[in-house]
């Protein structure tokens, strides 16, 4: 099968005629493309941030972002909360996160012995989903929010966007930890996430901040729990239907 990676200037490119059945787009810009008269039976499409900005996403002329929204919000109770602007809102909103994870948690270890370690379609296990949040808090949180100089817990797991970016990857860890000490770690990085929101005031969310992957744009306290919060929120979904598949699969 053909592979396309980014040296593969595809921008412009047009596909008539062209079989691209059991095709599979992964971390590509999409964005503008012009589908006409196009078979996506049975196609599956996931943009965790299709919802950002001013944009649309029609099918059949129709734009279906706030249908997409309102269902999500539907099967997952909290996830309404991510955009609050305010302490209390911020602070119920990681009531909300917290509980959800707690409970998806539980249900994994409930789940036959290794489930946390099952990969599905080559994406990240439970586990590595975990390690990554553990990292996104930190880059969020302790690098961004907090200015610290290494704030990086060595278990934590790097995306491949953030690699690409050429970010310091010195104090991760290239030893795989055991889910134990996953838990252990992820726990209290969720511990420092819910004291900071605890103490925020409006004044501090306001407060000038670096993007930690471009400086060169500006953020917020607020805009930074934001990311936060998204990333959280989409893990979680995608936690979620892996292990809805692996269950299907027992």
């Amino acid at each position: 099968m053909a592979t396309f990676t980014q040296s593969d200037d595809l921008r412009g490119a047009k596909f008539v005629g062209a079989d691209l059945h059991g095709a599979r787009f992964a971390e590509s810009d999409l964005s503008g493309v012009v589908m006409r008269g196009v078979d996506v039976g049975k196609a599956d499409i996931d943009a965790p941030w299709l919802a950002d900005g001013e944009s649309f996403f029609r099918v059949n002329g129709v734009d279906v972002i706030a249908y997409v929204e309102a269902e999500l919000d539907r099967r997952f109770p909290g996830r309404e909360l991510r955009r609050a602007e305010d302490p209390d809102g911020l602070r119920e909103a990681w009531d909300a996160l917290e509980r959800t994870w707690a409970a998806t948690v539980d249900r994994a270890a409930a789940m036959p012995a290794g489930t946390v370690d099952v990969s599905v379609d080559g994406e990240w296990s439970f586990a590595q989903t975990l390690r990554h949040l553990v990292h996104a808090t930190d880059v969020w949180l302790g690098r961004a929010i907090l200015e610290l100089a290494q704030p990086f817990h060595p278990i934590g797991q790097m995306d491949t966007a953030t690699k690409n970016d050429g970010a310091d990857t010195s104090a991760l860890t290239t030893i795989e930890p055991t889910y134990a000490e996953v838990l252990e770690v992820r726990a209290g990085h969720v511990a420092m996430v819910r004291d900071f929101v605890a103490a925020v005031t409006p004044d501090s969310l306001a407060e000038a901040r670096k993007n930690p992957h471009a400086p060169e744009y500006p953020e917020t306290v607020l805009s930074c729990l934001h990311v936060i919060l998204q990333e959280e929120w989409e893990h979680h979904r995608y936690a979620v239907r892996d292990l809805n598949t692996i269950e299907a699969g027992s």
